[in-house]
């Protein structure tokens, strides 16, 4: 059986994610995956998903998000947790550039949020697509979860 694209992202970042990180999980399907550090039902955590393109930019098709998302049911905890990464952004940003947003979820503005980016050009086809995702997932994760992970 092939895997997905989703699956072989994450053999490509389980073999880049650096060991100092500590333990973290991951769960991957056919039209997205999701790493986490913690608890598996941690309602923060890095994905890299296919949405709806209409999100992003109105038009019709699909787009791959890759960042980091703050799902908490309490929209202050989501709040607090993209606060804690904005004060920091100017470390992060050197890494991830232009390209990451932080703000409101797409597609769920009014109570989750992210730092993450949109592709809207994609050909799920591509043989370089899974290692461009692999790499930039792990670079969402190295620039962000020391971050995180600091009291």
């Amino acid at each position: 059986m092939e895997l997905s694209v989703f699956e072989q992202v994450a053999d490509a970042v389980h073999a880049m994610m650096p060991e100092d990180l500590g333990h973290w999980g991951y769960s991957a399907h056919r039209r997205g995956i999701k790493v986490w550090f913690g608890d598996e039902k941690n309602r923060e955590h890095y994905e890299a998903q296919l949405i709806p393109r209409r999100f992003i930019d109105g038009e019709d098709g699909m787009a791959v998000e890759v960042g980091f998302h703050a799902e908490q049911r309490d929209m202050a905890e989501n709040d607090a947790a993209l606060a804690k990464l904005l004060k920091a952004e100017k470390s992060w940003r050197k890494k991830l550039g232009a390209e990451a947003e932080a703000g409101p979820f797409l597609g769920r503005p009014e109570d989750w949020r992210r730092v993450s980016e949109a592709w809207t050009d994609i050909d799920l086809d591509d043989e370089e697509l899974v290692m461009d995702i692999a790499y930039r997932l792990t670079d969402y994760i190295t620039a962000l979860e020391p971050i995180r992970q600091r009291s």
